[in-house]
């Protein structure tokens, strides 16, 4: 048995889990892929999906919004929207819902326009919100650092590149990125045009996304791992067009295109897949991820064990911060007919994320008296004696009692932390307004390995006459390591990832 070494700085920071959805593949769909490496790897998945049998763009019978009616409905019937967190239902299959869109994830503009078959690729078309449609315009997906539109679920800004960039909610960003693999690939015979278009491609058939972003959807696809969800959208695709997304079907196939296994041979008969296919690996976690309840209170039956503090009142003994039986924590500097400049603060308990590789705050609340919230109120995060606010979430208008629900607020940055939630009031002589919680939960995933994080040995390789442990890249222990294509071995504190060859 032959090893390769390959050291990768983050290639564990989040294992692959996906949920067992069986993906319908059919017999010898991927066998031309066998052997194949880099870009000639590349250039023969784009011949295995290159035709597909797209449907008519639009409304009605034999058209794209009969195609999201199979491809994006769930149970309820409520939209699978990737775009807001907005809640939408279908109505007759084939009918436009009020407030959507079909948006291009690969704009249009990129090859010109021509309503030729990526036009109507299914693989590249969601149901969307239509104002955040609109902002995002045919601009490159990217990581945002200068944030100018943010929808709780869509961020719209500048990037690091200095280009003007999209980037999705954490949960959505390796559906996306598979996306886009699977459209630099299809299509990778294009001639890109424009100036959007050319800041993440550049032209021919490798590698067309640009290393900038081919890095970063690898970081991403990694991170957000294949789920049931994706795999089912892709089987529901493939039943109408008659093509796959390969990059659903095999995850780590873009290591074998753009990433760290580009010098070796591509087996679709053994590699890791969603499926199994050809007698393969097949990615089951064992135990799964489940979601946790961190944190949960009804600030109306119960404080929470909040602790409310006044930083600043108007004079001695003044509470902004009370507990109310119906609207549950009530911040208020108005008083006497009369608005008073003060700051206040109302912090939960210690939040234990310690053993969580993702976690979600949520909260109800109502904003009255107030014509900016986001400007003079603010929720915060503190962890380890620094502070830092959180966006990306609902406010309420601030001019009534209605109470808006937050939407979930990522707090993956602080997994494996110990956390406290701060919601600081803010007033001035000039405006006091009112701000009532009612309720709060943070939910957590679990992390189901002890290999989720390890440090990825630089030299040397391991002892195998001495005990050691095995994983597959989804932190599945295993015992017969030949039946692997990648390896993880855990020996005296050093983890390899090690590529086995017969």
């Amino acid at each position: 048995m032959r090893k390769h070494i390959k050291t990768i700085a983050a290639a564990m920071a989040s294992l692959l889990v996906m949920q067992t959805a069986q993906a319908q593949i059919p017999d010898g769909y991927y066998a031309s892929l066998k052997g194949k490496k880099g870009a000639e790897l590349k250039t023969a998945v784009h011949e295995i999906i290159k035709k597909a049998d797209v449907l008519d763009y639009g409304s009605g019978t034999g058209h794209t919004w009969e195609g999201f009616y199979s491809t994006d409905r769930m149970d309820n019937g409520q939209v699978v929207d990737r775009y807001s967190n907005d809640i939408r239902y279908f109505g007759k299959s084939g009918s436009v819902i009020s407030g959507m869109n079909i948006e291009h994830s690969f704009p249009k503009s990129w090859w010109g326009g021509t309503q030729n078959q990526a036009y109507k690729d299914l693989y590249n078309l969601m149901p969307c919100e239509q104002k955040i449609n609109s902002s995002k315009s045919n601009y490159p997906m990217g990581k945002v650092t200068s944030v100018k539109t943010d929808n709780g679920c869509t961020r719209i800004g500048t990037g690091n590149e200095g280009y003007q960039l999209w980037e999705p909610a954490d949960k959505w960003k390796g559906d996306f990125a598979r996306g886009y693999m699977y459209m630099a690939t299809a299509y990778q015979q294009f001639s890109w045009s424009g100036t959007q278009a050319l800041q993440i491609l550049q032209q021919g058939s490798y590698p067309t996304l640009r290393k900038w972003a081919y890095t970063l959807y690898m970081e991403w696809a990694r991170k957000d791992a294949v789920d049931a969800l994706e795999v089912e959208r892709n089987n529901a695709v493939s039943r109408i067009q008659g093509n796959r997304n390969p990059f659903v079907d095999f995850p780590n196939l873009m290591e074998y295109i753009w990433g760290d296994s580009i010098n070796y041979a591509f087996n679709p008969e053994t590699t890791l897949s969603t499926s199994g296919y050809g007698g393969g690996g097949s990615v089951t976690p064992d135990p799964e991820p489940t979601e946790t309840m961190i944190y949960e209170a009804m600030f109306t039956d119960n404080s929470g064990n909040c602790t409310a503090e006044t930083v600043n009142g108007p004079y001695a003994g003044f509470e902004v911060w009370k507990r109310d039986s119906q609207y549950g924590w009530k911040g208020t500097a108005f008083s006497q007919n009369t608005a008073h400049a003060a700051e206040a603060t109302l912090t939960t308990p210690e939040i234990d994320l310690t053993g969580c590789s993702q976690a979600t705050l949520s909260f109800e609340h109502a904003v009255n008296y107030c014509n900016n919230p986001s400007e003079i109120l603010s929720v915060e995060v503190a962890c380890n004696g620094q502070t830092a606010k959180l966006s990306g979430f609902t406010w309420p208008a601030g001019n009534n009692w209605t109470f808006r629900e937050s939407g979930d607020i990522s707090l993956n940055s602080y997994a494996g932390k110990k956390i406290n939630i701060v919601f600081r009031y803010r007033s001035t002589s000039v405006q006091a307004s009112t701000w009532e919680i009612k309720q709060m939960t943070v939910k957590g995933i679990k992390t189901s390995t002890d290999i989720s994080a390890p440090t990825i040995a630089n030299d040397g390789y391991p002892d195998f006459s001495r005990p050691y442990k095995a994983y597959t890249l989804d932190g599945k222990p295993v015992t017969d390591i030949r039946k692997r294509d990648f390896i993880i071995i855990n020996q005296d504190g050093k983890t390899w990832k090690l590529k086995v060859e017969p």
